[in-house]
């Protein structure tokens, strides 16, 4: 849980004397996890946001000059509160730029949340969770989503899209050589997960603006117009380019 009082401490983990040794050992916090749940991340001000930055990057962490590897798979996946909610701090550009996709959840349908006040009746559903894939499957998926096949003209069709954000009138800062690669790889596990051997325009196209849209600026926004507008600008940069057949 992020609190305006966190400590990149309290994330990564910190030195810790051991009085039966009379030396300083290096405590794990809780980066350490195959997945790590940050919720509202940007209640937390932006020095223990950057806690992160090196984790989510280069999947390590650095303290006092030693470096930990963090296990594999390492996932983020965070929440955030709306920016005119009170004590929310802005995500710097270099952050949101290491998350691979930006979703909005939005309500549960009336069935869903239904379903919601049924499994809380008893009790936590939460603590009734089973696992459903070992370290070993996922990393595995991974892998295979890697090796879906991506032809020269899809590379170009995404390419064509990044550079359209950078070019655009209505943007001050455009996607960044890692959110091309977010989206080509978004668009390998999009294929991988409808049964398919190789990418098509459609799993591009349909994930161009989860992937992208939180890594542009737009001009002349306030944060909380800056999504609506940015995703706007993103479909019509979409529409405009040609599709490869």
């Amino acid at each position: 849980q992020f609190t305006p009082d966190l400590l990149p401490s309290d994330i990564v983990g910190s030195m810790v004397f051991n009085s039966n040794t009379s030396e300083f050992v290096y405590q794990k916090g809780p980066v350490f996890s195959n997945i790590v749940l940050a919720d509202e991340i940007n209640r937390a001000p932006p020095r223990t946001q950057s806690a992160l930055l090196e984790a989510m990057g280069d999947h390590q962490v650095s303290v006092d000059g030693s470096t930990y590897e963090l296990p594999s798979p390492f996932i983020v996946i965070a929440t955030q509160n709306p920016y005119e909610f009170e004590g929310t701090y802005s995500l710097p550009e270099s952050q949101l730029d290491r998350f691979l996709l930006r979703i909005s959840m939005g309500y549960p349908d009336r069935d869903s949340e239904l379903d919601i006040l049924t499994s809380h009746r008893l009790g936590e559903p939460v603590e009734e969770l089973e696992s459903v894939l070992t370290s070993e499957q996922v990393r595995k998926l991974q892998q295979a989503a890697r090796e879906i096949q991506v032809d020269d003209s899809i590379s170009q069709y995404i390419l064509d899209i990044v550079n359209g954000t950078r070019d655009h009138t209505e943007l001050q800062v455009g996607v960044s050589p890692r959110g091309a690669i977010s989206l080509y790889r978004a668009a390998q596990s999009l294929a991988l997960l409808s049964g398919r051997d190789f990418v098509v325009p459609d799993d591009v196209k349909n994930l161009a603006v989860a992937a992208l849209a939180h890594r542009v600026v737009a001009r002349g926004f306030n944060q909380s117009a800056q999504r609506e507008s940015v995703e706007q600008i993103l479909i019509s940069i979409i529409e405009s380019v040609d599709v490869p057949v």
